[in-house]
């Protein structure tokens, strides 16, 4: 049960160590696509923002009927509303579930281990019994930083229960992605906040001083000196991110900082597709209209993909 617990420390913790220090704590929408968007060069953007990089990474493998098969088949999945064409919104919804597709994988992961009477749900209690359940009846009294775990415990119980839209104790699916990556729900955002702050906010005031702030990203050893990156940040915290200018970082300037309002390339892209397959200029697409722009939309690799999607119900 140790091991379960500190994995789900790494869980909650391991996605900020793996970018510059000085960017750890900002979330940004993952890319669409590794490569520039720029079709006079090729059409590799448009095939990883429709598959997902993963997906896109395989190649022709069927035969040209097989792929008009298979890709009919995918086409039939993002028309949800089953009218026969694609519609913007669907296109959108479709794009966005492919980049949210490593979230999916992260949730799919844990989703067994905690739903332990296998309802399709997933209970705050059977979330607590199977992280901390090894030390409850001790009251952690076997762990040498026991108020550290009780800490952990009480923010774990109010991230579940912002998750938990209906207050009923019991997390959907949803609920529980919501749970495991806030980041990506607008109704988590303040939970989002909350917990940047009191990670950084060590003479626990409630708001970030600029020694927190660089404290949190650097912490020089002796006789080490001072990287430009750090006085790049120090600057930054003053002319940017301390808006109002009274030395500190508020909830609302902390929201600026690690929640920052970006383009929704999703959108971008959906609108893109459309202009560029609709040849009736009707606002959706058919099957058809699909069909006849097999190069643009790269049957081969979205067929391969098919392959996968018939394994997966889910997508």
């Amino acid at each position: 049960m140790q091991l379960l617990f500190l994995g789900t420390l790494a869980l909650f913790v391991g996605v900020t160590v793996a970018v510059p220090a000085q960017e750890k704590r900002v979330h940004h929408k993952p890319d669409l696509s590794d490569h520039v968007h720029d079709d006079a060069h090729g059409y590799q953007y448009d095939h990883e923002a429709f598959l997902g990089k993963e997906e896109a990474k395989t190649f022709d493998q069927l035969s040209p009927e097989e792929s008009k098969d298979r890709l009919g088949k995918i086409v039939d999945r993002i028309d949800t509303d089953k009218d026969g064409f694609i519609s913007h919104a669907e296109l959108h919804h479709w794009i966005k579930h492919r980049q949210r597709r490593y979230i999916e994988e992260n949730v799919d992961k844990h989703w067994k281990e905690y739903d332990q009477n296998k309802d399709g749900k997933i209970g705050w209690i059977e979330y607590k019994n199977t992280t901390y359940g090894y030390y409850m009846d001790a009251e952690f009294d076997d762990v040498d930083d026991k108020e550290t775990y009780k800490a952990m415990l009480t923010r774990d119980e109010r991230r579940f229960k912002s998750a938990d839209r209906d207050g009923d104790g019991v997390a959907t699916r949803e609920e529980f992605t919501a749970f495991l990556h806030p980041e990506e729900f607008d109704h988590m955002r303040d939970i989002v906040i909350q917990e940047t702050i009191e990670d950084i906010d060590k003479n626990g005031d409630g708001k970030i001083n600029l020694q927190e702030y660089i404290g949190d990203m650097f912490t020089p050893e002796d006789g080490e000196n001072e990287p430009d990156w750090v006085t790049t940040e120090k600057k930054h915290f003053s002319e940017f991110r301390d808006m109002n200018k009274d030395g500190f970082l508020d909830a609302n300037e902390v929201s600026h900082w690690i929640l920052p309002g970006e383009v929704d390339h999703a959108d971008n892209e959906a609108r893109h597709l459309i202009h560029e397959t609709d040849k009736n200029n009707d606002g959706h697409l058919s099957i058809s209209e699909f069909m006849d722009k097999t190069d643009f939309i790269k049957v081969s690799t979205i067929t391969d993909y098919g392959t996968l999607a018939e394994d997966h119900d889910e997508l």
